[in-house]
């Protein structure tokens, strides 16, 4: 028989009320604001009055470098946090928030899935409680400003062709990638090219993922740089004088949303910064409550270990202060034959025949990419953990295999089947991960703070990715000198890549080496805090595929939402 769709499966759930949720948690009732009966925000009180209780022990989950397909990383996290129930362990998980640009698109919704996801499904994958588009009202009431005052005489004299703030909307349309806005009369504006990226890419979404008060939030907004001068001087929203207003806006959105799993395990969702140019981790203001609820809080980085995990450590963990005891890295037996570079993989077609077939050997050999990304871990002290999330179509010898490879670098191993069986089929994860979590934490950063933006860039691409150097576009080089003339220099980087691969190129499949990491152009996230050098093509708005997962989603004669993935 058929497995059921994420979807039935949610439908048939026994949720608990929020307000249970909370006290098992240890969240007083009065530090809720409930959004009906299975939803509700946490004021950010909760910091302050969680503050005495343990510390939980902290476990990032990440993974190999994915296929286009995803390999299971949501569902993992899930997965894993209610496997410590069963091993009689409480934990809390933080996630990120659905972008529903996606989930019309071709990857679906971000609440996990099988039998374990984050519910209610619908309306974590549906608006939720409103912060994507708090986040997309702030973000263009700064462009509106913007506008305005180039419109009104533009005192600050903000050189147009400088420009670095676009719009936004949580919506995949190519049409809007690039544009000209200000057509029409003098009344319409100033004419100048312009273009919108989806939400997620926001500044001001990395803005609220990574403020550890409203205060510190409003402060953040305060530097956004939305261009320069002719002379290069950074413009800010302070000095528009829009970050007032943009705060007002946000106040909510602050707030990380409460859910839970299928098993009742309490779920903070809180923002959903873009993976590719920003640091794809969900908030430090969610990860603050959470580490106070149990005994253990299971948060998710974005894509390989290589991207999420690397910012996890470096941006997030350096601007929140918690340090990581564990970190778990996702692979698949799929995934590891593909990074042995036999087999192609697009996203929405079926998958080549032959990468189902059994073959060990070609796991091994891709099993490169897995060791090098354990090795990105192990830099930063976390201890790993490597989980098999095991598919019908694998073998017990293709098991064996990544066993093998965890065994040889004397890591702890274990195969799930957590989409399956729910909690008890990560059982053997959770208790992996208990076990690592107790050994001794030397949670180290990869660069001091102190080391110029050239020195970090080199450290990340030489260490993380294995390149054997950088080569700087003449832009990029410029503005490098540039944003360490205004005072930048202290910034993390986060830098902008594909996920596709370890290196630079989508093409090259497991741990590549013997390139070098082009740099052609940089920007600075300067609210937010970090700059981002662009290596590569980043689409920072997605189009939609010729048969979007939109066509499929509607509601049935009872008025219940159908085909929501």
């Amino acid at each position: 028989m058929a497995m059921l769709s994420a979807l039935e499966i949610s439908r048939q759930a026994t949720l608990k009320p929020v307000t249970k949720i909370a006290a098992e948690a240890g969240i007083p009732e009065g530090l809720l604001e409930p959004y009906g009966e299975y939803v509700a925000k946490v004021n950010l009180d909760a910091i302050e009055a969680l503050s005495d209780r343990p510390r939980a022990r902290y476990v990032v989950v990440t993974a190999i470098t994915p296929t286009p397909l995803g390999e299971g990383k949501t569902t993992t996290t899930l997965g894993l946090g209610q496997a410590m129930r069963h091993i009689s362990k409480r934990a809390t998980i933080a996630i990120r928030q659905a972008s529903m640009g996606p989930t019309f698109g071709i990857k679906g919704g971000a609440a996990g899935g099988g039998y374990s996801q984050a519910v209610p499904f619908e309306a974590l994958n549906l608006h939720l409680t409103g912060d994507m588009h708090a986040v997309t009202a702030a973000h263009n009431l700064l462009s509106a400003m913007l506008d305005n005052h180039l419109h009104h005489g533009n005192e600050l004299g903000i050189d147009i062709h400088n420009i670095t703030w676009r719009r936004v909307l949580d919506v995949n349309d190519r049409a809007l990638r690039n544009l000209v806005v200000g057509l029409g009369t003098a009344e319409d504006g100033v004419p100048r090219q312009a273009g919108f990226d989806i939400t997620a890419a926001s500044e001001v979404m990395a803005v609220l993922a990574l403020s550890s008060s409203l205060r510190d939030m409003r402060d953040r907004l305060g530097r956004i740089v939305i261009g320069y001068t002719r002379g290069g001087e950074p413009i800010t929203a302070e000095e528009l004088r829009a970050a007032g207003a943009m705060t007002v806006m946000m106040r909510d959105a602050i707030k990380p949303n409460l859910l839970q799993t299928l098993e009742n395990t309490p779920v903070l969702v809180h923002a959903g910064p873009f993976g590719n140019i920003a640091h794809g981790n969900s908030s430090v203001i969610a990860d603050l409550i959470g580490i106070h609820t149990g005994d253990f809080l299971i948060t998710e980085a974005g894509f390989g270990a290589d991207m999420g995990a690397e910012r996890f450590f470096n941006i997030k963990c350096r601007t929140s202060g918690l340090a990581p005891d564990a970190a778990v890295v996702v692979a698949t037996v799929r995934a590891l034959k593909v990074h042995a570079g036999a087999h192609r993989v697009v996203a929405g077609r079926p998958l080549p025949p032959a990468l189902l077939e059994e073959n060990p050997d070609e796991v091994h050999a891709g099993g490169a990419n897995l060791r090098k990304q354990l090795e990105n871990v192990a830099m930063h002290g976390a201890t790993p953990v490597v989980a098999i999330n095991a598919f019908p179509e694998d073998f017990a010898s293709e098991h064996a295999a990544i066993r093998e490879i965890a065994d040889s670098m004397g890591i702890r191993c274990a195969v799930c089947t957590h989409f399956v069986d729910g909690g008890r089929g990560a059982v053997e994860l959770a208790e992996a991960v208990a076990e690592a979590a107790e050994e001794p934490s030397e949670f180290r950063l990869l660069y001091p703070s102190e080391a110029t933006l050239r020195e970090k860039i080199e450290t990340i691409a030489t260490r993380v990715y294995g390149a054997d150097g950088v080569d700087y576009a003449p832009a990029a080089a410029r503005q490098l000198d540039s944003y360490e003339r205004n005072g930048f220099g202290t910034l993390p980087i986060c830098i902008a890549k594909t996920h596709l691969s370890i290196s630079s190129d989508p093409t090259l499949r497991g741990a590549p080496t013997g390139w070098r990491l082009p740099v052609r152009e940089v920007r600075a996230s300067v609210g937010a805090g970090f700059v981002y050098p662009i290596c590569g093509d980043m689409r920072t708005m997605p189009g939609l595929p010729s048969h979007p997962a939109a066509e499929r989603i509607d509601i049935d004669e009872n008025g219940d939402v159908v085909g929501l993935t």
